[in-house]
């Protein structure tokens, strides 16, 4: 792996994601899923993340969104805690579902709405 790409993606799936998002994923990765967790790390978190262009607040929003519309649903879980750690607020994570609704459809954003709104319940945010 590319060590600065590694370094900067475990910093901000630390940040974004806890100790088990960041160091344990990698640490406790199968050797079936080992070189797909460096590489979620290296290139995800350590270079698209951090392209200067956007910041991680308008990412994380952006990632809500899609994950919703494709029904992504455990992965949408972890990013509704990424997002809030990423400076994403409550009303901001509505208006990104409300987003979905309008152009993905409502069964898209009515599971969007039911995993942030558990997330943010277990978050003490609702």
């Amino acid at each position: 792996m590319d060590k600065k790409l590694e370094e900067a993606g475990l910093a901000l799936r630390r940040h974004m994601f806890g100790k088990a998002g960041a160091e344990d994923a990698l640490n406790n990765a199968t050797p079936f899923r080992r070189r797909f967790e460096e590489i979620v790390t290296e290139q995800c978190f350590g270079d698209a993340w951090n392209r200067g262009t956007l910041d991680h607040k308008t990412r994380s929003m952006l990632t809500i969104a899609i994950l919703a519309t494709l029904g992504r649903s455990p992965q949408l879980r972890y990013h509704v805690q990424g997002a809030i750690a990423n400076g994403v607020s409550k009303e901001e994570i509505r208006e990104t579902l409300m987003q979905v609704w309008l152009y993905a459809g409502i069964p898209a954003a009515a599971e969007g709405f039911n995993v942030a709104g558990a997330v943010l319940k277990e978050m003490g945010l609702d």
